[in-house]
């Protein structure tokens, strides 16, 4: 959990600002929800390791003999929690709400989530969250939805060449299942094959065999991972998604995984050749989500080795609140690690000043210069001057100030001249 100094609260909300603006132009309303919500939804064993990272609440009104008396179960102890992420939420909250709601419900989520996380860089215990969610569209036009406007945002905010890798828990088990794996092997594996960028596929292999997992299933995942393959041009479309999978894959998943592209291509149509659709099928994406029932989807960029956000389709979440299935899917963008990737960037907007006054200056006329600069559409601030000019200056320029001013008893509002501080 972080402090963070003026100008990087200002980079930072010069950021949100662009993801706001970017995601509500594409028809996204946004919404609000607690950062608390009760124990049993949290831990209802849908939102994957994350559960076990909640940070939970005590029980109101508890005294000694209570605490010890619950003690044996954690459970007992508490009835509230932290949030862990904001799909939990927007599945309650559209249980409660959906009578004010549109039939398809596109809504902007953002907002921080706390996890026990090990601190290190990229991974905090409080982050921001910037989530865009569809709920009642249970076609491929709300995926195109999201990843259009996902990519859009981080063009918008200067990562252009972005791409989406794309996956569908459906061809996850049907190609576990023509592997020969058990249905109750298939968590585990999961688990590994999540694990395939990391140690490769000669270490998926020998994960599986330490886990006990089926050997024949097994020996078909290793002869499908060593098969031969050839370099496609396009990384997306019907031929590159069979030759991905095993042979005879479901032709109305392979259908709907291809409509996906077409459906991002035509937002794109000033694009061409191998940047036309920017999507990459990979049958080994995972996500570690519990809820996910269809599409998953990871955004990747090429300056960086780690995703920059993703989601999917959670059909059967929304029911464990409503009683009735509502299909859903969402997409959250890294706006910590987007933040990260900004740090060089301009988060001047328009002309920011500072005036630096001698100390016999009235205070008439400073608020009289101040005031004049305000309404030219300036951002002000007033210094005294001191004896190390070039420190206080310096000072300005990390906290954002584009420029300044000298003022001395006498002069005239809004006749003053501006001087770049770099």
């Amino acid at each position: 959990m972080r402090d963070f100094l003026p100008a990087d609260k200002a980079r930072r909300e010069r950021v949100l600002s662009v993801i706001r603006e970017r995601y509500r132009a594409h028809g996204f309303d946004e919404i609000e929800t607690p950062v608390v919500e009760e124990y049993d939804r949290l831990h209802a064993g849908i939102g994957g390791d994350n559960e076990k990272l909640s940070f939970n609440i005590l029980r109101r009104g508890l005294d000694a003999d209570g605490i010890r008396a619950a003690a044996e179960d954690p459970a007992e102890l508490s009835d509230l929690g932290l949030r862990y992420d904001l799909t939990v939420p927007l599945a309650r909250f559209y249980a409660t709400n959906r009578g004010q709601l549109p039939g398809v419900f596109r809504s902007i989520q953002i907002g921080p989530v706390w996890r026990a996380e090990r601190p290190q860089k990229g991974r905090y215990r409080q982050f921001v969250q910037c989530d865009i969610d569809i709920i009642g569209d249970d076609s491929a036009r709300a995926e195109a939805e999201l990843i259009v406007a996902s990519l859009d945002t981080i063009d918008a905010l200067g990562l252009t060449g972005g791409m989406v890798r794309v996956n569908d828990r459906r061809a996850l088990d049907w190609m576990l299942d023509a592997f020969g794996f058990t249905a109750d092997e298939r968590p585990g594996v999961l688990i590994t094959i999540d694990k395939l960028d990391k140690i490769g596929a000669d270490g998926i292999v020998a994960e599986l065999r330490e886990r006990g997992a089926t050997a024949a299933a097994v020996d078909a995942f290793q002869a499908f991972l060593r098969r031969p393959q050839t370099l496609e041009y396009n990384p997306y479309g019907e031929r590159q998604i069979r030759k991905a999978l095993p042979e005879n894959a479901p032709d109305e998943l392979v259908a709907h995984l291809v409509g996906l592209g077409e459906a991002v291509a035509a937002a794109r149509p000033e694009a061409s050749g191998i940047d036309a659709i920017p999507l990459q099928f990979d049958p080994f994406l995972v996500r570690g989500m519990g809820y996910y029932t269809g599409t998953i989807m990871e955004l990747a960029h090429p300056s960086v080795s780690y995703s920059l956000g993703g989601g999917g389709r959670y059909d059967g979440m929304i029911g464990r609140f409503l009683g009735q299935q509502v299909p859903a899917v969402g997409f959250s963008i890294g706006f910590e690690r987007i933040v990260d990737l900004l740090e060089s960037a301009d988060d001047t907007a328009g002309r920011s000043v500072v005036l630096v006054h001698d100390g016999d200056v009235p205070v008439a006329e400073l608020v009289a210069h101040k005031a004049a600069l305000i309404a030219g559409g300036s951002r002000v601030r007033l210094e005294r001057r001191t004896k190390n000019l070039k420190a206080l200056l310096e000072r300005a320029a990390a906290d954002g100030y584009s420029g300044f001013a000298s003022v001395r008893t006498g002069d005239a509002a809004g006749s003053l001249e501006v001087k770049p501080l770099s």
